[in-house]
């Protein structure tokens, strides 16, 4: 499987000026190490998941500057030096300060959570580092590698794409990573009632988010809840997004957000879910699920930077995704055939904000525009058409 993934080609760019440093996040799994390796094969690297390194630096974190500086005085690192887990040893952050104002070093500092950095007050760089984020793989990186059905149950997770054991390794990051590691990083005391919320995430994806609701099920209380789900934004495992807020004659929801799961395997390991067909409600729900990730890694990967909204009126009509304040309304429908009642929200929202673009992405075989001006898009041409600019 790894030499499988050294061919699979990651659009994440990082053009990092001589001297420049950054960070790189990511979830863990997502390839961070891998695309490293691959990018800076010559760099010199602490990796904090292998306990010697975490135990030698974290006792005595100057070490760090000691080795790095007698390696820079001889001219020997030409490459970024990689900190792998930064967020296990903060401490660390200080030494990486030191070096880069007095020995010009630059640095790549990976890791899947700014959290316990922010926590424990850790040197954040002061801007001395550019940000940088590593999706799931998406549809144009896996080329003649993408199936729809197998994407979503697998999720894009590169390890569990590839790997025909899927189910077991879906299990084994739920069981092992989002419940035991997040009690180890201490970024949580009451597992059980953190587990109880991790079994209502999935069921709410991509929903609004009720903190009331979903705190009587966990029995804790509302700001439990919605400390819970900065944990999982803060650790890159799911995301807020906003809802478009330009009010006009309709009573909108403006404050209220949804959430998405930064992966649609793992929400489906959350949830249970194996889908055997490209049809009904639970499948309609991982196809929007997909699409948001897609656009996710696109406004990132681009640096293009654009707002990614919704838009729900209080008597029900909405537009899934509303991308560039306002200029273009996408609707996501996993019907394989549409019907009038499908188009009611996207033709509201273009009759009330005039957008430049209004598109319903469907399973649909054919690229075309109705009367309204409305396009119907196929899911296929639209993941293409997104990541050769011809959508933003």
């Amino acid at each position: 499987m790894t030499s499988e993934l050294v061919y699979i080609k990651r659009f994440l760019n990082m053009p990092l000026p001589k001297g420049q440093s950054a960070f790189l996040w990511g979830a863990r799994r997502t390839g961070k190490t891998t695309l490293l390796a691959q990018r800076f094969p010559d760099s010199v690297r602490y990796d904090l998941l292998e306990s010697d390194t975490f135990f030698r630096l974290s006792k005595e974190p100057h070490l760090l500057r000691q080795e790095l500086a007698v390696l820079a005085d001889e001219k020997k690192l030409r490459d970024p030096v990689i900190i792998d887990e930064v967020q296990k040893a903060p401490p660390l952050l200080d030494e990486v300060h030191w070096l880069i104002e007095n020995k010009r070093i630059s640095f790549i500092l990976c890791g899947s959570s700014a959290r316990k950095l922010k926590r424990s007050h850790a040197n954040m760089l002061g801007g001395r580092a550019w940000r940088f984020v590593l999706h799931p793989f998406t549809t144009q990186e896996l080329g003649r590698k993408f199936d729809l059905m197998c994407a979503l149950n697998r999720g894009l997770i590169p390890s569990h794409y590839l790997d025909e054991n899927y189910r077991l390794s879906i299990k084994a990051y739920i069981s092992d990573y989002l419940k035991e590691e997040i009690q180890y990083e201490g970024l949580v005391r009451n597992l059980p009632a953190f587990a109880r919320f991790l079994d209502t995430v999935p069921f709410s994806n991509g929903e609004l988010v009720n903190y009331s609701n979903i705190a009587q099920e966990c029995a804790v209380d509302s700001k439990t809840v919605a400390e819970y789900y900065r944990i999982l934004v803060d650790t890159m495992l799911g995301q807020f997004i906003e809802p478009f807020r330009k009010r006009r004659k309709r009573q909108t929801i403006t404050s209220t957000p949804k959430f998405y799961l930064f992966d649609v395997g793992i929400a489906g390991g959350l949830a249970r879910r194996e889908l055997n067909t490209n049809r009904g409600p639970e499948f309609g729900h991982a196809f929007e699920h997909l699409v948001f990730m897609e656009l996710a890694a696109h406004t990132s990967y681009s640096r293009k930077d654009y707002d990614i909204t919704f838009w729900r009126t209080k008597d029900g009509l909405e537009v899934d995704f509303v991308i560039g304040g306002g200029e273009i309304a996408i609707e996501i429908k996993g019907a394989p055939r549409l019907r009038p009642a499908d188009f009611k929200g996207i033709a509201a929202f273009k009759e009330e904000f005039r957008p430049k673009r209004s598109i319903v992405v469907s399973q649909e075989p054919a690229h075309r525009k109705l009367d309204s001006g409305i396009e119907v898009i196929p899911w296929k041409k639209f993941f293409t058409m997104l990541w050769a600019g011809e959508i933003v």
